[in-house]
């Protein structure tokens, strides 16, 4: 079924997520409008959307809704992994929560991101109107309906108006 988004956990179990309604993809289609200037002005690193699965160090397979991969690790991965499922966590990782998402699966995967290797994620709950960071070596911090989140110091300059993706 071309339409179901398809993830596997680091103990092998099939994760079928089911596809997006129209709310959920308008607000996935503006995140990745507001990171793409960003991602194209600072040009240290690339973008990712949700059809792409990356092959994280556990074995697990994971899509996050937007990522970012630095140019250096992208580049040292042979032109077969980049085009298959790349080898590779994301140093940044957004999920955004769907009305179908258990936010308590989300944060474990969020768990699962960080101790993969990302450096930072952000979980963005539209339905409780808050956003879970994570970082490593740290708790997890949640916003309540923050006007806007920045990604330093870490990713410089890039400021995301959560109120388009609230709406």
């Amino acid at each position: 079924n071309p339409e179901l988004r398809i993830e596997r956990t680091s103990e092998g179990d099939i994760v079928v997520m089911a596809p997006t309604g129209g709310k959920t993809g308008k607000r996935n289609f503006r995140l990745i409008g507001a990171m793409a200037p960003w991602v194209e002005a600072d040009g240290t690193g690339l973008g990712f959307d949700s059809s792409t699965v990356f092959s994280l160090p556990n074995r697990a397979k994971r899509s996050p809704d937007v990522s970012w991969v630095r140019n250096e690790r992208w580049n040292k991965l042979t032109a077969a992994e980049q085009e298959k499922f790349p080898p590779l966590c994301p140093e940044f990782v957004i999920e955004l929560r769907s009305p179908s998402d258990s936010l308590n699966a989300l944060k474990t995967k969020m768990e699962e991101y960080i101790a993969n290797g990302a450096q930072l994620g952000w979980l963005i709950d539209p339905i409780e109107r808050k956003v879970h960071i994570y970082q490593p070596s740290l708790a997890p911090e949640v916003l309540n309906d923050p006007d806007r989140i920045s990604g330093e110091p870490l990713f410089k300059g890039f400021v995301l108006d959560v109120r388009s993706i609230w709406d």
